[in-house]
């Protein structure tokens, strides 16, 4: 296992800043996942720790041992790509062994690895094929497998699901943290898909434009996203954002649009009156809106009315589109509600589980 150190590290292309003064501690046996759009600086980031793109500025440390202009062979680390990268006038067994075979390992020794790993990933009836014969599952097999078999300190992850079809992405991604769990070995792992990050990360670094806009557990980054982009960007379907303003009603505080007004709780008005600004943006998850048949108005629940503009049934729920304040917005509800276009609907509003964006710096309030 290797603990790894990223200090302050940048890198540019040109005029252009790829990563933007990363930093971050990343502890033995931990799952990393990297997240955020293309072109975010992620897989850029992957490749220094690997060795395969110079540091501009910065520095990394692998076991307190300082990387940052070593070899990648003498790092002791193992990379997944995306593309698979394998040898396609090798077999299966050939392209597990090539790497062992050049650090000049004994022939036995060879032969054991390889055997264990492919029992491992039930690839032990492919040995003798070639690339072209295996499925795109199959190849994503191997490539973890000849990973493997170097048994190295850290392993790197470089979208190696993206193109594999749904089904089978969720069937990868839990093979990929059952051999993660039987390894221990810690891993970084990059994906634009924040389902993956949700799923396999035991802490997710979300990025934008090459620096980290938050770190945390998936738990934390969903229930307390430090700013409006995160908050957008994990949870699917993403959260909605309805724009407001503060206002007063009855010497108490709350949030108003044009269709409706959200009273928000006593713990929160003192924190509104230390505000400089009027404008805010709610952020409200899907799941946070539900189904109103009687419109009685509670202390914890707010309603606002709506016209149904698209049902996505799902089978074990279905999406409700519709529009608020020139936001459009979408609640996930229980599917046995007959909804269609141009119905009327109430839906509810937990406040408790609102988030609070200051509209300019989009920051959490």
């Amino acid at each position: 296992m290797a603990k790894v150190k990223i200090e302050k590290v940048s890198k540019s292309f040109d005029r252009t800043m790829a990563v933007q003064d990363f930093s971050l501690d990343i502890d033995e046996g931990e799952f990393i996942v990297l997240v955020g759009p293309s072109g975010c600086g992620k897989t850029t980031l992957l490749r220094m720790v690997a060795g395969l793109e110079t540091v501009t500025r910065g520095e990394i440390f692998i076991n307190d041992v300082c990387v940052t202009h070593a070899l990648p062979k003498k790092r002791d680390i193992a990379m997944v790509f995306q593309n698979y990268a394998l040898y396609p006038h090798m077999t299966v067994y050939k392209n597990m062994a090539f790497s062992l075979k050049m650090r000049r390992q004994p022939k036995k020794a060879i032969e054991e690895k390889v055997t264990r790993t492919a029992d491992m990933l039930g690839l032990s009836n492919l040995l003798k094929r070639h690339p072209h014969q295996l499925s795109g599952g199959q190849k994503q097999r191997v490539a973890l497998g000849r990973a493997i078999v170097r048994n190295p300190q850290l392993f790197l992850f470089d979208e190696p699901l993206s193109n594999l079809d749904a089904k089978l992405r969720v069937l990868m991604r839990a093979e990929i943290l059952d051999i993660h769990r039987q390894l221990n070995n810690t891993s970084i792992y990059v994906t634009h898909d924040q389902l993956e990050a949700m799923t396999m990360g035991t802490r997710i670094v979300v990025m934008k434009d090459g620096a980290i806009l938050q770190a945390g557990t998936p738990q934390d980054i969903y229930n307390r996203p430090a700013n409006k982009f995160v908050g957008g960007f994990i949870g699917s379907p993403a959260m909605n954002m309805i724009h407001g303003v503060i206002d007063e009603k009855n010497d108490t505080l709350c949030i108003s649009t044009q269709d409706f007004r959200f009273i928000l709780p006593d713990h929160w008005q003192d924190k509104l009156k230390t505000l400089k600004t009027r404008e805010l943006v709610l952020g409200v998850r899907p799941e946070s809106f539900y189904h109103v048949e009687n419109q009685t108005e509670t202390n914890q629940y707010h309603v606002v009315e709506t016209t149904v503009n698209l049902v996505e049934p799902l089978g074990s729920e279905q999406l409700i589109h519709f529009t608020l304040a020139d936001d459009r917005l979408v609640a996930k509800l229980d599917p046995r509600i007959p909804l269609k276009f141009g119905d009327r609907l109430a839906l509810g509003v937990n406040i408790e589980d609102l988030h609070i964006f200051d509209s300019k710096s989009e920051k959490r309030l």
